[in-house]
């Protein structure tokens, strides 16, 4: 209606990383995850106490774009996007730059999840689908004025999907979705019995 705008909208990007040849640079990316894996003894320690089921990198090794030169790589295209996003959401750097900070790996089997969460001290999170099997989830947000909604009535459920409590992404491999790191998010149980790989990663504002 044109009596009713729209203010304070949450924006989310969603792209291919590649133009063409995702599949062979996933296949790559996917060899240096089974090796370092295979190698992370760490990181398989602390993911069976806080990612039962899964593997993740992020308790031992969460800077792989500082020594690996796939992800180095990775992290040159990723910039190209980010600064695309960073240019939407108006913000002035001041002469700074953003950066990225954390970079790990995630590997889901059948059953693995990671609940709700957001990362703090980031101003830009984000992540890039190596793998991702048929049924396997997406990534699920949170509307972040959930907690100040009070005693408002449920959202009918065809209602826009904007006004929506919650809205999801599907897994794509080959693409990056890249968010304000604020914004509550998780991904559901993986149902399927193949392995759902994604790489993860924060920017921080280096002034």
């Amino acid at each position: 209606m044109a009596n009713i705008k729209s203010w304070f909208p949450t924006l989310i990007h969603h792209a291919p990383l590649l133009r063409q040849g995702a599949e062979a640079y996933n296949a790559e990316l996917l060899r240096e995850v089974a090796q370092l894996r295979e190698f992370d003894r760490a990181g398989r320690q602390w993911s069976a106490k806080n990612y039962p089921g899964g593997y993740t990198s992020y308790g031992s090794m969460d800077r792989l774009h500082q020594f690996s030169s796939s992800f180095m790589d990775l992290e040159r295209r990723i910039d190209r996007q980010v600064r695309s996003y960073a240019k939407a959401l108006g913000w002035d750097l001041g002469g700074g730059r953003l950066a990225m900070t954390d970079c790990w790996v995630n590997v889901m089997p059948k059953g693995c999840a990671h609940s709700f969460h957001l990362h703090p001290q980031a101003v830009i999170s984000g992540t890039y689908y190596v793998k991702t099997p048929r049924g396997c989830p997406g990534l699920k947000f949170e509307d972040p004025r959930l907690s100040r909604l009070m005693a408002a009535p449920m959202r009918r459920a065809d209602a826009d999907p904007a006004q929506q409590p919650h809205i999801s992404y599907p897994a794509q491999a080959g693409h990056l979705i890249l968010f304000e790191s604020w914004l509550r998010h998780e991904v559901p149980a993986n149902p399927v019995s193949a392995e759902r790989v994604s790489i993860s990663f924060n920017y921080h504002w280096m002034q």
